[in-house]
């Protein structure tokens, strides 16, 4: 992942492009999700930046997401549990691994994905982003599993 992949100017500058007008709340979701290894879902962001922006809506936050991931600068993963999907601002080739019990989601890169990702480049195909998610259990949860 290249340090612009992660830059909040980089989503800054798309939503702009894409005719929002630029808030500091619109800013500051640009930053938590550029800046996070979370994979957070639209309520984790709200809930984190209410403190600070107290008139911030969830729905600004899931239009600023939507927004994003239709552009291709961020990744909707899914539904990983009850704080519904989560997204991703590196859409470099990896993947993704989700645990259904924690909800915890980690980035594993993969010279295999780079591989998939110019196999299909030869076919003519403009990617703009791609995404390999894996669920399961973490090695922590199994542990836990095994001794309950």
């Amino acid at each position: 992942m290249s340090e612009n992949a992660h830059s909040p100017t980089r989503l800054i500058q798309a939503l702009k492009l894409a005719g929002l007008r630029l808030t500091p709340q619109r800013s500051a979701i640009c930053a938590r999700l550029a800046e996070s290894h979370d994979h957070p879902s639209a309520q984790m962001i709200h809930h984190d930046l209410l403190p600070e922006y107290p008139s911030l809506s969830l729905a600004t936050v899931y239009n600023t997401l939507e927004t994003l991931a239709g552009m291709g600068l961020v990744n909707a993963l899914g539904s990983i549990g009850p704080e519904g999907v989560r997204y991703d601002a590196d859409t470099g080739p990896h993947v993704n691994l989700a645990c259904t019990r924690c909800q915890q989601v980690i980035d594993l890169p993969s010279h295999h994905v780079r591989h998939l990702e110019e196999e299909i480049q030869q076919t003519g195909y403009a990617i703009k982003g791609g995404r390999v998610l894996y669920y399961g259990l973490c090695p922590a949860c199994q542990k836990e599993t095994e001794t309950a």
